[in-house]
């Protein structure tokens, strides 16, 4: 069907935890933690068309991944609750990015539904649209946000950085190898984190600056990733990848985003990412491959 002059399209980004550290375990079974959040150039599609028949449509090469129940269609369950007199119309998602990928893709995709229909539906201006990004995952509200942000508690608390973060050209790769459906929970089970004996209530502070690309890379390298070896033990596939970016040239650091599986690499130069994605595509065309900027 073709989309109505008063749609609104949103682009659900590829999330990458840049850096992320798991603080412990919290009372309530949540883990508090602390990520350096950014967002790759890479992306889904989702579209609202008020005037269009009621409904999710879901295409593109990863649609069919998508079994079950998803956060979309858990978003706009909420929004009819909350907002009960409000008909939403046809809502159309193009999903490019890899399911259970470590990208945030579903989390991403319902908050680029929350800002479709803020902007489509005016009489909705009232919500409070972070608020329902909270009710809906740990990772909706960063994604909400759309920018890169540092992230802390359980996902609730956001913290903006002040200042644009470097812009990173990087190479974003999955494996496409089959990951249990509860393969987060094996992670953090796998982490075995601490209890808190307090917890901070999701508060961070003395957050270090970012004043260049040259601080935020050795910001990356101190504090890793502390689910990385955890998801490798889930999905062994993981440290393959690894390999592979770190062997390519002009590579200057390689990482697991969330809890995986996909990866990252970030290079010095728009060249050098290019050429490592010709390069690894090459050697590895079962897998996902995207060059990207990350900002």
């Amino acid at each position: 069907m073709t989309a109505g002059p008063d749609t609104v399209t949103e682009h659900a980004r590829a999330k990458i935890n840049l850096t992320l550290s798991v603080l412990g375990r919290r009372g309530d079974g949540y883990h508090e933690l602390l990520s350096l959040v950014a967002f790759a150039d890479t992306a889904d599609r989702l579209s609202v068309d008020p005037a269009g028949p009621p409904g999710l449509v879901v295409k593109g090469p990863f649609g069919a991944a998508i079994d079950g129940p998803n956060l979309v269609t858990a978003a706009l369950e909420l929004i009819v609750t909350v907002a009960p007199s409000l008909s939403i119309g046809e809502v159309t998602l193009v999903k490019s990015l890899p399911v259970a990928a470590g990208l945030g893709g579903g989390s991403s995709d319902a908050a680029a539904l929350l800002r479709a229909v803020r902007a489509a539906y005016p009489a909705a201006s009232g919500l409070d649209w972070m608020a329902l990004a909270r009710r809906l995952g740990s990772d909706v509200p960063v994604c909400f946000e759309n920018r890169a942000t540092w992230m802390s508690g359980a996902g609730e608390n956001l913290h903006g950085l002040g200042q644009p973060l470097p812009r990173l050209n990087a190479v974003l790769v999955n494996p496409r190898a089959d990951v249990p459906h509860d393969k987060t929970a094996r992670v953090f089970r796998a982490f075995a984190a601490p209890a808190l004996a307090v917890s901070s209530g999701g508060t961070a502070t003395a957050l270090p600056a970012i004043p260049d690309r040259a601080e935020l890379l050795a910001l990356m390298r101190r504090a890793g990733n502390d689910l990385e070896a955890p998801a490798t033990a889930v999905v062994p596939q993981i440290a393959e990848v690894l390999d592979a970016l770190e062997a390519c040239s002009g590579v200057e650091i390689a990482r697991l985003s969330g809890a995986g599986p996909t990866c990252f690499a970030i290079f010095a130069d728009v060249a050098a990412a290019a050429a490592a994605a010709t390069a690894l595509t090459t050697a590895h065309p079962d897998w996902w491959i995207k060059q990207a900027v990350i900002g």
